[in-house]
């Protein structure tokens, strides 16, 4: 007979987040969607705890459901306290939270490179006869591969997915946000970080974000020592084939007609409210015109 897991209620003030917990808690609709249901009929699946070593409890599986409880108004959460090591508790809170309806590719990211790394831990110091140090004796197979058999994933993606960790938050951004796909996100994440920081400063400048062809060309600039501000700029202002045309000014130009305390952002504005008095000035210009013609 299966044993039944013993179930406590724990107070939320005893619960502390996963370290590092790659997953975000959004509050959505599907948040005020639980909260509702948390207040009518309380939680029906319990969370799963670990206990810490002073006796506190963290969270493996249950932060949107925690943060539910907290928000209807509750003291304590039914919970399943489980023996786990670290390594353990890992894999089994990406394991769980890999069964939401939507995951964000930086969510994935950190998932997957948390979980590798965990495996890889697992794994112990490969054999004498082992060369590749990340594949598992038990199994003669990289972890990756092994990952990718548990989530679906092609080794490949689950390679892509994790080069992701290496982007800056502000590229990393538009990845979740759809604007870079993965292909050039993942040559954008071979770039240092005070290069991918220039990118994200340039890219602002065009309105435009890098194709793959360009992502690969900063990469090879990049690993020439190459890639300078200058180079980044004349990248992303190429014309991308059936890209709608655009008029790119470069901030130096105009830069010193406006007061060095304003913001980048606010300066553009400023620029485009000057266009709009110039056209304005230009019409009234043309009326008077043609009413002394008159």
């Amino acid at each position: 007979m299966k044993k039944t897991a013993d179930i406590k209620q724990i107070p939320l003030t005893q619960i502390d987040d996963f370290p590092e917990h790659p997953f975000q808690v959004r509050m959505d609709e599907d948040m005020d969607q639980l909260v509702e249901s948390v207040k009518s009929r309380g939680i029906i699946t319990p969370i799963t705890l670990r206990q810490k070593e002073d006796g506190r409890y963290e969270i493996v599986s249950g932060h949107r459901r925690r943060k539910a409880c907290e928000l209807a108004g509750l003291e304590t959460v039914p919970a399943e306290i489980k023996e786990l090591t670290r390594d353990e508790a890992i894999i089994l809170m990406v394991e769980s939270n890999l069964q939401r309806s939507v995951i964000l590719p930086s969510e994935k990211a950190f998932a997957y490179k948390m979980r590798l790394e965990a495996m890889n831990r697992q794994a112990g110091r490969p054999s004498k006869d082992n060369l590749t140090p990340v594949e598992s004796d038990s199994k003669r197979l990289r972890t990756n591969e092994e990952l990718g058999q548990q989530v679906g994933e092609s080794r490949e993606q689950i390679r892509r997915y994790v080069r992701l960790t290496e982007l800056q938050p502000g590229l990393l951004d538009r990845v979740d946000e759809g604007q870079i796909a993965m292909r050039p996100a993942v040559e954008l994440s071979y770039l240092s970080a005070e290069e991918q920081e220039e990118l994200v400063e340039a890219m602002e400048m065009a309105d435009a974000t890098p194709s793959h062809a360009q992502a690969i060309k900063m990469r090879k600039f990049s690993q020439e020592g190459r890639l300078t501000p200058e180079v980044i700029e004349s990248i992303m202002t190429e014309e991308k084939p059936n890209q709608k045309e655009k008029l790119y000014v470069s901030m130096d130009r105009f830069r010193k007609l406006i007061p060095t305390h304003v913001p980048q952002k606010q300066a553009e504005d400023i620029l485009f409210k000057a266009l709009e008095f110039y056209l304005k000035h230009l019409e009234m210009q043309r009326l008077r015109e043609q009413e002394y013609e008159r």
